[in-house]
């Protein structure tokens, strides 16, 4: 009987422990619950009523920081430029901004420039970043991108240095001849000589400001405002006329041919100038007794027809190093040859400005001491296309290409007589 006892007395004591532990547990689970964990503090409800929508919409990159320097909120901007990475602000200078705020409450502002992510070396990207107290704990950084707004600038502050050597030449020119007219008033020849300097200066002044003119016009009229139907044949037949006295002087023949009947849609002003300047260059820049030849016609592409306008030379051709800048402003393949055919360096800059307002593009094909082509790719107006005769050519025209069809339609002797007149090229009607 006494075994019996102690067993139920045993057992008791063993129920009585359970469930003593059993009630200990469920008061720690819950205990456990109400606390804070690590993890509860990063999340939104942390953050003032509002901030997240605020963050949400603003388009600088945002994180906020805790008081232990714990990413709380993060925009998906800052994970792009790479400034918040594991949970951690990643720049140095920035998280030391945010650690003086948080002891001084002070808002603070400065520009960096941090490296960017899998770029060479060399290559930064401008941020403005301002750090300011957000409550009691935590701290907003507000990151602003101004690496385009900087290179806008530097383009813009180039643009200016290079109008201002370029407007000083002619301008100091023009006034040390003044000055010798003045000196040689009783030698009539030497006037009659400086006389002539001085109107070649003030020509040369006069097309650089027509130049700068019509390149802002260019980049900032939109083309498409006012647009026409725009016939091929009379842009190569103007742009032909124009440099027809300078081609004239130089024997040079200059040719036209191609697919007759095309149209362009769009400003007529913008592509008689785009035109216009391509036969230009090609004159300027060629040998006397060589030809220059136009081109058009009517090339397939993705989403509509494509008219691409050729112009060749036989000139001196272009390197490789320069073929890809001789479309920035004021950029000469050869500056003394420029200035003594009266080249400004803006001529192809607009060319290429009007040819990309137009949803086009301009190339060149090049050969040292073989000549150059310079082709203008442009959509062709849908809205005349069927009244555009047929023959459709695929692949843009090279220079042996371009030689091959003028001599087809239009083959004339090259003058050898400098007082030969050249004349009138036939352009397809």
């Amino acid at each position: 009987m006494d075994v019996n006892a102690a067993v139920a007395a045993a057992a008791a004591i063993a129920g009585l422990l359970t469930g003593v532990f059993a009630v200990l547990a469920f008061r720690w689970s819950e205990r456990e619950q109400r606390r804070p964990t690590r993890s509860s503090l990063h999340t939104d409800a942390v953050l003032p009523p509002g901030v997240d929508t605020v963050l949400s919409v603003l388009r600088s990159s945002a994180v906020v920081l805790d008081e232990a320097d714990a990413v709380v909120k993060a925009s998906s901007a800052a994970y792009a430029l790479g400034l918040v990475r594991g949970g951690k602000l990643t720049v140095d200078a920035m998280l030391q901004m945010a650690r003086d705020t948080r002891r001084d409450g002070e808002i603070r502002q400065v520009e960096l420039d941090l490296p960017r992510r899998g770029a060479g070396r060399g290559e930064a990207l401008a941020v403005s970043a301002r750090v300011a107290p957000l409550g009691s704990r935590l701290v907003l950084l507000l990151v602003e991108d101004l690496t385009e707004a900087r290179r806008i600038e530097a383009v813009r502050r180039d643009f200016v240095a290079n109008v201002s050597h370029e407007l000083k030449t002619p301008v100091g020119a023009l006034s040390l001849l003044s000055e010798a007219v003045m000196d040689a008033s009783d030698d009539p020849e030497a006037v009659s000589r400086f006389a002539g300097r001085m109107q070649i200066e003030a020509t040369r002044l006069s097309s650089l400001v027509q130049e700068l003119i019509d390149l802002s016009r260019v980049q900032y009229d939109h083309p498409l405002q006012d647009p026409e139907p725009v016939r091929v044949d009379e842009l190569v037949a103007e742009a032909i006329d124009r440099s027809r006295q300078p081609a004239t002087a130089k024997n040079i023949t200059m040719a036209s041919g191609g697919t007759a009947g095309l149209y362009i849609w769009g400003h007529r002003g913008q592509l008689a100038a785009a035109l216009g300047n391509l036969v230009e260059n090609a004159v300027n820049y060629s040998p006397a007794r060589t030809r220059v030849g136009i081109s058009a016609r009517r090339v397939p592409a993705q989403g509509g027809s494509m008219i691409e306008i050729a112009v060749t030379d036989q000139g001196i051709g272009i390197s490789e190093r320069d073929r890809e800048r001789v479309f920035e402003r004021f950029y000469r393949v050869d500056p003394a040859r420029s200035r003594a055919t009266g080249g400004t360096g803006l001529g192809l800059a607009i060319v290429k400005h009007v040819a990309a307002s137009h949803g086009g593009e301009v190339t060149v094909w090049s050969s040292e001491g073989q000549g150059s082509t310079f082709t203008l790719r442009l959509p062709e107006a849908g809205a005349t296309r069927d009244r555009s005769p047929t023959g459709t050519t695929a692949g843009s025209p090279t220079g042996p290409d371009l030689a091959a069809d003028l001599d087809d339609v239009d083959d004339r002797p090259t003058p050898t007589d400098p007082n030969t007149e050249i004349p009138a090229p036939e352009v397809l009607p």
